[in-house]
C-alpha cells in the first residue's frame, strides 16, 4: 500500500493529500513514519517525500504522538510495524476498538494509550486470549482514562514480565483474577476508578497473591466497589511499598498492627470505607509515612502518641470518623505537617499548644465540631502561613486572642459555636488575606470594629447570634446585605444600610438644666479653645506615632500599597531606570522598587502589555498566587492595574525583594558581581528540597492541583539565607481530575508533552542535572539525540565525578582535608553525588509514569542529605 492509495481509501484527492501532509508535518517524531488522521475517518499510515510505504518503515521502534488532538480510529496496518518497542498516543481522541493485529508486536514493551476514547471489549477478546504469548517482551501497559469495559482482561497475567499495570478510570467490572501474583516484577498496579468488585466479602481475595510481587511500590484500587473486611495479609505485601491507596470502596474491619511492616510506605489512603476499630500503635514505625488519609471511615479510640514518631508527615487527614480521648502532644513533633484534618470527631480537652503552634502548617488546620474546651491558645500566632483554620462547634471559651492577628495570610477563619466572650481584638486587622470569617453563635461583646469593613479581600461575614452592641459600620463589606449577617441575640445594634432595618442610633444631646443660655455659654467659650487645641495636638502626635508604625512595620505593608498607582511604582523604581532593572522575560520586567524612602525593598514585574499573552500571563499570575501561601513560594505584596501618564494599560505585580536573585545567575555568573559566589554540595541539596516541597504544596497540598508549566533556574529565587522561592506563576495552569489541557503553555524544558504534574516533574528533573553539573540543558554539546538527560544517565556511576560542577568537588574535598577525613569520606561524597544525579535522572525520564512524585522527591532529598552529614 502506498500514501497515495491509503488517502485515497478515504476519499481525499491529490492536493488533498499534499495539504494534509503538510499540516501534519509537525506531528513527526519519527522518520520515517507518520500517522495521519483523515478528520472523520480511520488513520493512515505513510511514508515521507514520496516513498510509497514498504518494508522499510518496518524498522521503525517507537511512535509517539502525545496530545496532537488527533480523532479516528487506530488502522490494523499499524500490525505490520513489527520493529515496535514503544507505542504511545496519549491524551488524543482515538475512538473504537483497538485493532488486534498489535498483538503482532511481539517486540512490543510499551502500550500507553491514556485518556482517549477506546471503548469495547476488544480486549477481552482477539487480543487478550493470547497476550502473553504474542507480547512477550511487554512491560508496561498503560490504558487507563478511556471507556473499555467488560471484565478484566485475565490473559494480562500471562506477560510475566510486566513493571506497569495501568487500567484506571475505565468501566472494567466483575472480579480481579487472584493469580496476579505470576506477574512478579510487578511494581505498579493501578485499578482505581472502575467498577471492580461486588460489594461481597470475597472481593479483596486477589491481594494474597500480590504477596509474591516483591517489587511492588504501587498498589492503587480506590473507587471501585470492593466490599469484605480489610485483610490482614495485606501487611505482607512488599516492603519496597510506597503508595497504597484503598479509598472510596465498601471495605470494612481495622487497620492491622502489622501495617509497620510496609517500612517504606509514603502515602496511605483508606478514605470513605466502612473501618472501624482504633489507629494502631505500630503505625508509628511507618517512619517514611509523608501523608495519611482515613476520612470518612467509622475509625474510634484515641490517636495514638507514637503518630509523633513520623516526623516527615506533611498532611494527617482522620475527619469524619469517631476519634476520642484528647490529641497528643506528640503530634507537635511533626514539624513539616502542612495540612492536619481532625473535624468531626469527639476529640476532647484543650487544644494542645504544641499542635496548634506547628508553624509548618500551611494549608489547613480544621479542629472543628469536637469537644474540645479551654481558651485558644497563645501558640496559634505560629501560623504565620496558614490558609484556612476552623475550630467551631467545640466548647471553647475565653477572649479571642490578640495572636490571631499575626496569622496574616489567613483566608478562612471559622470560630463559630463556641463559648467565647469579649470585644473582637483589634490586632485582626493585620489579617489583609481574609475571605470568610465566621464569630457566629458566640458571647462576643462590644461594637463591632469598622476595621472589618475596609479588610481588601472580605467576602462573607458572620457575626450573627452574639451580644454585639453599637452602630453597625457602613463600609466594604457591610454595604453588601448578602455578604454579612449580625441577626440574632445581637439585640442593641443600631444603624447600619437600610436592608437591616435596624434602629437609628441615638443621638447624644446636652443635658436640660434651669440655668440662662448666657449663663451656659461663658464657661463654654472659655473651655472650648483649650479644648480644641488639646485636640489638635493630640491629632497630631496620634498621626505621627501611626506613621511611624506604617513605616517599620512589615505586617502593614500589604495594607499600606494595597491600592499604588502607577506615578507610585515609577517613582519607586527611578521611573524603570535601567540600573534597576534585575530581571527580563518575555511577558515582563522586573525592576527593584524602593518604597518608604528605602524603607521597603521591592520587586516589580512590569508586564510588557504589547507582547501578545502578556494579559493571559497577568491573569493567571494573579489567580493562582492569590490562593497559595508557602515558605518556598515567591510572596506577591499587591497588584496594580491603572493607566500611565499617555492613558495606555499598566499593570505590574509587586513581590517580597529576594536580595540574592535567582538560581540562575548563580549556576551560571555573567556579571563581573557574581563570578567568584559559589554555591557548596550542602547549599544546593538544601535549594534542591525547596523547590521539591514548593512544587509538592501546588500539585497536592494546596486544595487544587497547580502545574507550574514554566519551571527552571531563573525562575527560582534566593533570599538572604539562600532559601528557595519559586517564583513566575504566568505560565500556571489549573489541572482536575477530567481536565483535558493541550499544551499551549509549556516548560522549553518539557518535551512538548501535556500541561501535567509530571511536565513539572521533568523540569524539575532537568534543573537538578543542571544544578549539579553546571551545565545548561540547551549548551551547544547537546545537539540530535544527546542531551542533558542522557549525558548524565551514561556518565552513572562511574564517571559521576568527571561530569560533577567541579566547584562543588574541590570545595568538599578542601573541607575534607581541612578535617582530615580519609578515602571513606570521599566514598561517601561520590555515592551522594551519584543518588543526586540518579534522582535527576528518574525525574526526566522520557515516561511522564516514570517520572518520581515531587512528595517522593522530598523524602528521597531528605535522606540524601542525612546519610550525607552522619
Amino acid at each position: 500500500m502506498n500514501c497515495r492509495g491509503s488517502f485515497a481509501a478515504a476519499g481525499f484527492t491529490n492536493e488533498t493529500d499534499r495539504q494534509a501532509l503538510l499540516a501534519f508535518k509537525d506531528l513527526i517524531q519519527e522518520d520515517p513514519l507518520a500517522v495521519l488522521s483523515s478528520w472523520n475517518d480511520s488513520l493512515h499510515f505513510c511514508k515521507w517525500k514520496g516513498v510509497t510505504c514498504g518494508r522499510q518503515h518496518q524498522r521503525v521502534t517507537a511512535l509517539r504522538l502525545v496530545a496532537r488532538n488527533l480523532v479516528g480510529f487506530v488502522s490494523p496496518q499499524i500490525g505490520r510495524l513489527t520493529f515496535l518497542r514503544n507505542i504511545r498516543l496519549d491524551n488524543n481522541s482515538f475512538h473504537g476498538n483497538i485493532p488486534p493485529d498489535i498483538g503482532q508486536l511481539f517486540r512490543l514493551r510499551n502500550l500507553s494509550l491514556y485518556n482517549n476514547s477506546f471503548q469495547g471489549n476488544r480486549l477481552h477478546g482477539h487480543l487478550s486470549l493470547d497476550l502473553g504469548l504474542t507480547l512477550p517482551n511487554l512491560k508496561k501497559l498503560y490504558l487507563g482514562g478511556n471507556k473499555f469495559s467488560s471484565s478484566f482482561p485475565p490473559s494480562v497475567t500471562n506477560a510475566s514480565g510486566l513493571l506497569l499495570l495501568d487500567v484506571s478510570w475505565n468501566d472494567f467490572a466483575g472480579t480481579v483474577p487472584t493469580n496476579l501474583g505470576n506477574l512478579r516484577d510487578l511494581e505498579n498496579l493501578n485499578l482505581g476508578g472502575n467498577k471492580f468488585g461486588s460489594c461481597k466479602p470475597n472481593d479483596l481475595s486477589f491481594i494474597a497473591s500480590l504477596t509474591n510481587c516483591t517489587n511492588l511500590r504501587k498498589l492503587i484500587f480506590s473507587k471501585n466497589q470492593f466490599g469484605g473486611v480489610l485483610p490482614g495479609f495485606i501487611a505482607n505485601l512488599s516492603s519496597k511499598l510506597e503508595t497504597l491507596q484503598l479509598g472510596r470502596n465498601k471495605i470494612s474491619g481495622s487497620i492491622p498492627q502489622e501495617i509497620s511492616n510496609l517500612n517504606n510506605l509514603y502515602f496511605l489512603e483508606i478514605v470513605d470505607n466502612m473501618i472501624s476499630g482504633s489507629i494502631p500503635e505500630s503505625i508509628g514505625k511507618l517512619s517514611k509515612l509523608q501523608q495519611l488519609r482515613i476520612e470518612v471511615n467509622n475509625i474510634s479510640g484515641k490517636i495514638p502518641p507514637s503518630i509523633g514518631n513520623i516526623t516527615g508527615l506533611s498532611l494527617v487527614s482522620a475527619a469524619e470518623n469517631m476519634l476520642e480521648g484528647s490529641i497528643p502532644t506528640e503530634l507537635g513533633n511533626c514539624t513539616n505537617l502542612q495540612a492536619l484534618h481532625l473535624e468531626s470527631n469527639r476529640l476532647t480537652g484543650v487544644i494542645p499548644e504544641q499542635v496548634i503552634g506547628i508553624s509548618s502548617l500551611s494549608v489547613a488546620l480544621f479542629l472543628d465540631l469536637n469537644e474540645f474546651i479551654g481558651p485558644i491558645p497563645l501558640q496559634v500566632g505560629n501560623l504565620k502561613n496558614l490558609g484556612a483554620l476552623s475550630i467551631s462547634g467545640n466548647k471553647l471559651t475565653g477572649e479571642l486572642p490578640s495572636a490571631l492577628g499575626d496569622c496574616q495570610v489567613l483566608e478562612y477563619l471559622d470560630l463559630h459555636g463556641n463559648f467565647l466572650d469579649g470585644a473582637i481584638p483589634s490586632s485582626l486587622d493585620q489579617l489583609k488575606g481574609i475571605q470568610k470569617l465566621d464569630m457566629s453563635q458566640n458571647n462576643l461583646s462590644g461594637q463591632i470594629p469598622e476595621f472589618l469593613g475596609k479588610l481588601p479581600f472580605m467576602r462573607l461575614l458572620n457575626l450573627s447570634h452574639n451580644m454585639f452592641e453599637g452602630e453597625v459600620p457602613k463600609v466594604g463589606v457591610f454595604n453588601n446585605i448578602s455578604a454579612f449577617s449580625v441577626v440574632g441575640k445581637n439585640m442593641k445594634l443600631c444603624g447600619g444600610i437600610d436592608p437591616l432595618h435596624l434602629p437609628a442610633c441615638p443621638k447624644k444631646s446636652l443635658k436640660k438644666n434651669k440655668r440662662p443660655f448666657t449663663d451656659k455659654m461663658i464657661p463654654l467659650l472659655i473651655i472650648l479653645p483649650i479644648v480644641l487645641l488639646l485636640a489638635s495636638l493630640f491629632l497630631i502626635f496620634y498621626g505621627l506615632k501611626k506613621s511611624q508604625q506604617r513605616t517599620s512595620s512589615a505586617s502593614l505593608l500589604e495594607n499600606q500599597y494595597q491600592k499604588m498607582t502607577y506615578a507610585e511604582l515609577l517613582h519607586a523604581t527611578n521611573e524603570f531606570s535601567p540600573s534597576n532593572l534585575i530581571g527580563e522575560g518575555r511577558y515582563g520586567s522586573v525592576y527593584k522598587g524602593s518604597l518608604n524612602s528605602g524603607e521597603h525593598i521591592v520587586a516589580v514585574k512590569i508586564l510588557k502589555l504589547q507582547e501578545r499573552g502578556a494579559n493571559k500571563s497577568f491573569m493567571a499570575e494573579c489567580d493562582v498566587l492569590r490562593i497559595l501561601r508557602h515558605r518556598n513560594l515567591i510572596k506577591i505584596i499587591t497588584v496594580c492595574s491603572s493607566l500611565d501618564f499617555k492613558g495606555k494599560d499598566f499593570k505590574a505585580l509587586v513581590f517580597e525583594f529576594m536580595p540574592n536573585g535567582s538560581l540562575d545567575s548563580w549556576l551560571h555568573p555573567t556579571k563581573p558581581e557574581e563570578r567568584g559566589s559559589n554555591l557548596n554540595l550542602v547549599q544546593r541539596l538544601s535549594i534542591a528540597i525547596n523547590v521539591a516541597s514548593a512544587l509538592d504544596y501546588i500539585h497536592h497540598l494546596c486544595g487544587t492541583t497547580i502545574c507550574h508549566c514554566d519551571l527552571k533556574p531563573s525562575n527560582v529565587l534566593l533570599d538572604d539565607d539562600l532559601c528557595a522561592h519559586v517564583g513566575d506563576f504566568g505560565l500556571a495552569r489549573f489541572l482536575s481530575a477530567n481536565t483535558n489541557l493541550s499544551n499551549n503553555a509549556h516548560s522549553k524544558y518539557g518535551m512538548g508533552e501535556e500541561i501535567s504534574t509530571e511536565a513539572d516533574m521533568y523540569s524539575y528533573g532537568i534543573m537538578l542535572l543542571e544544578m549539579f553539573t553546571g551545565k545548561r540543558p540547551t549548551d551547544n554539546m547537546f545537539i540530535d539525540n544527546f542531551s542533558l538527560h542522557n549525558y548524565v544517565k551514561f556518565a552513572i556511576p562511574d564517571r559521576v565525578m568527571e561530569i560533577v560542577d567541579s566547584t562543588i568537588i574541590l570545595e568538599e574535598l578542601e573541607g575534607l582535608n581541612k578535617n582530615r577525613r580519609g578515602e571513606g569520606e570521599f566514598a561517601k561524597l561520590k555515592s551522594c553525588l551519584e543518588s543526586i544525579l540518579q534522582l535527576g535522572v528518574i525525574c526526566s525520564a522520557e515516561l511522564p509514569h516514570e517520572r518520581m512524585d515531587s512528595g517522593n522527591v522530598v523524602k528521597e532529598l531528605h535522606q540524601i542529605t542525612k546519610d550525607y552529614n552522619e
